[in-house]
């Protein structure tokens, strides 16, 4: 939405300011605004993060490996354990209600958030910065 704006109003400075150096000085602020916020808001989240990870209790800082543990059983059921269940049903002859299923579009999508961070945790790790 901001990037919708940002021409118009450049295209404001041509009506008000003669100077060109000026000019392209303030349309290139204007076009890296957005940048800037969102650079901010990314290094506040940060250092959020760290601080949960610091903290001493497990409702604070256990969140995360948590919600990898449950996402980890949801894939390892869905992709794993429900069919070798459903196979060794079928071939003994056991007829067995309908298996539970998850909504792995959503699942998914937490998932492959999760290792992002993950991703961000190990390199913390290999540098040396965490225990």
């Amino acid at each position: 939405m901001l990037q919708a704006l940002i021409g118009p109003v450049t295209g404001l400075l041509d009506k008000f300011i003669e100077d060109k150096d000026q000019k392209a000085k303030l349309a290139h602020e204007i076009a890296t605004m957005a940048e800037k916020q969102m650079h901010e808001a990314n290094m506040g989240q940060i250092e959020i993060n760290k601080a949960e990870a610091q903290h001493r209790s497990i409702f604070v800082a256990g969140w995360r490996p948590f919600l990898g543990w449950c996402l980890s059983f949801a894939m390892a059921w869905h992709f794993v354990l429900a069919p070798v269940t459903m196979f060794i049903c079928s071939y003994l002859g056991i007829e067995i209600p309908e298996l539970p299923t998850f909504d792995m579009d959503s699942l998914m999508t937490v998932l492959l958030g999760m290792l992002g961070l993950g991703g961000l945790r190990t390199v913390e790790k290999v540098k040396g910065i965490t225990k």
